[in-house]
């Protein structure tokens, strides 16, 4: 039986109001984000803007959300467990359990929070939030520690639960959540803002079937999804004629000392349908980089090209339907088996996102390039308060650069941000010595990857626990079409001093003192079209704003400058470009084999 809704004998809804209820569908997902930034308390969600909201249909498809390509599939684990007739007005669901969700949630510190809509009696859809919880409890504070060997490590499971019934929250399930945390609070805050994020989804459905009647709005949902869904198969045919195409690349090392950890995808075209085929990927790792891969998941990758074009179009469950089939292999790092550790995954996800693109590039598309992988740290200890602490962090890098623009500079994996100097120095015992672009970090290219950061952070309290996740420094981000592989970060502990030394890139238990300063330096994107194809004037003004160095822009892209560095040498730079350097493969720069295939 077809899980998708099925479509009306006639259209009910007309095209005017089919617009009027997208943007009210729109409306309501940014009112639904916006209630969750500015009442949570976790500075993670808070701050850094790590959580998600949607709405869905009656059957579970996604109708409207926000980019976010790790989101699976969070209506259909709760349906298993809770029939629809068996639901009622005011029901809250709530889940983190990874594997019993089949990858609807990919780590544990992801809490899921599902309500139904009815009208008039039945439900006709469901609104959703979910966001990343500070610390839930497990081995380290934080949760998801690269010491992890299994999930029980990474903090309390919560399997799919009735948070509430007919309205009445069960405090004794929060109860028993909080008292695992080291920051109950913290928690407590967070969870209000998740449940009063979805009530506020619930009335604007319902506001919008009072207004237009229920089966107008139901029918808007199939046509909403269905938009998608021709438009998706469209450019699909379009990009991948009838074939097979590979692409593959790797996670550096899975914080347990072992790696790299092959992520392998090939795409079938054929009469048949579209097949989408991860089984010749690595077994699972003992570290916590896998990632259990729902397969809404990869047809949301690729929904995102396939629909960018055109910005009326949702990202929801028709555009995933492009794609017939995903065949992932039980045991691979990317379908790991029970109890892998998980908490990581963010690595594995943000390679396996850039792959996507790779894959469009090697049928002949022309996508961006690879996007360097964020970076995560974490510092505990005890404030001047004798009260502990706990500042994690995600610091932005590169993303790749794309056939028409240059890469975007410093930013956290799409919409988040990078924590405020002020918010930082208020909140935690610490202090921001430094915060800019980390020049050369961007792949150089006709248009360059985008740049990673640099952060110097000083501690003030007497002692902190330091981990840290830094990924693509044996194998950068790569540039495509000529365009150069991306600079690597790496994290040094009191630069430029006798006790300089630089941290392993993904290691847990680092231990900093008092007035110890800490220098992130994060990655960037790889380049697209060759250097030496890119604007003098362009190369000069991204060395006058420090994106690129005097030498790289000699070196890399053939431009000469004055030795003030202040203006173009124009009959220099033509002489020098003359000799233009081969560029081989999609990847030039540094140690970068092997990977399209």
């Amino acid at each position: 039986m077809s899980t998708e809704v099925q479509a009306p004998d006639a259209p009910i809804c007309d095209a005017v109001t089919l617009e009027v209820i997208r943007g009210a569908l729109r409306a309501s997902q940014s009112e639904m984000e916006a209630l969750i930034e500015r009442t949570a308390m976790s500075a993670f969600i808070r701050e850094k803007k790590d959580f998600f909201v949607a709405l869905f249909d009656a059957v579970g498809d996604m109708i409207v959300g926000a980019y976010r390509p790790s989101f699976g599939d969070p209506v259909r684990p709760i349906l298993r467990y809770y029939p629809p007739d068996q639901m009622k007005p005011g029901d809250l669901y709530w889940y983190n359990d990874c594997y019993d969700s089949k990858g609807s949630v990919s780590h544990s510190p992801d809490q899921v929070f599902i309500a139904p809509i009815f009208v008039e009696g039945e439900i006709i859809a469901f609104a959703q939030s979910w966001a990343h919880f500070a610390d839930i409890g497990g081995m380290r504070p934080g949760s998801i520690s690269p010491d992890c060997t299994d999930i029980f490590q990474e903090g309390i499971i919560i399997p799919p639960v009735r948070l509430a019934e007919a309205g009445v929250i069960n405090d004794d399930l929060l109860r028993v959540f909080f008292r695992n945390s080291r920051f109950p609070e913290m928690l407590r805050g967070d969870t209000r803002a998740c449940i009063a994020s979805v009530r506020l989804g619930e009335r604007r459905i319902e506001e919008l079937a009072e207004r237009f009647g229920a089966d107008m709005v139901i029918d808007a949902f199939y046509q909403l999804g269905k938009r998608s869904e021709l438009a998706a198969v469209n450019r699909l045919r379009q990009t991948f004629k009838p074939g097979s195409y590979r692409f593959a690349d790797s996670v550096d090392h899975d914080g347990q000392g072992n790696g790299p950890y092959r992520l392998s995808m090939e795409l079938t075209v054929d009469d048949n349908g579209v097949v989408l085929d991860f089984s010749d990927s690595d077994d699972q790792a003992p570290g916590p980089i896998n990632y259990l891969v729902n397969p809404a998941v990869p047809r949301a990758m690729l929904g995102m090209y396939l629909l960018a074009s055109d910005p009326t179009l949702l990202l929801n469950a028709g555009a995933g339907r492009a794609i017939d089939e995903v065949v992932l292999r039980e045991g691979s790092v990317l379908q790991p088996k029970w109890p892998a550790p998980l908490g990581q995954r963010g690595l594995t996800m943000m390679r396996l996102l850039s792959s996507t693109m790779g894959l469009v590039n090697a049928a002949g598309g022309e996508s961006t390039a690879a996007n360097c992988a964020y970076v995560i740290y974490f510092a505990r200890g005890i404030g001047e308060d004798g009260t502990p602490f706990l500042m994690s962090d995600g610091v932005g890098v590169g993303y790749g650069a794309r056939p028409y623009a240059d890469g975007i500079n410093a930013v956290y994996y799409v919409a988040q941000e990078n924590y405020p100097a002020e918010m930082m120095e208020q909140t935690y015992p610490a202090r921001l010595r430094a915060y800019g672009i980390h020049c050369d970090s961007g792949g150089p290219g006709r248009w360059r990857g985008g740049c990673g950061v640099v952060r110097e952070i000083e501690l003030l309290a007497d002692e902190a626990t330091f981990a840290i996740r830094i990924d693509g420094v044996k194998k950068p981000a790569w540039g495509v079409k000529g365009g150069q592989n991306g600079g690597a970060g790496r994290a040094v502990l009191n630069p430029g001093t006798a006790d300089e030394r630089e941290l392993e890139p993904f290691s847990d238990g680092n231990v900093l003192k008092r007035g110890d300063i800490l220098r992130l330096e994060t990655g960037g994107g790889g380049g697209w079209g060759h250097p030496f194809d890119r604007e003098p004037a362009r190369v000069l003004a991204d060395v006058l704003a420090q994106f690129v160095s005097e030498e790289s822009a000699l070196n890399d892209y053939g431009v000469v400058l004055s030795a003030d560095a202040e203006f173009l040498d124009e009959a220099a730079t033509l002489k020098r470009r003359r000799e233009r350097p081969p560029v081989g493969g999609l990847f030039h720069r540094g140690e970068y084999k092997d990977i399209l295939e």
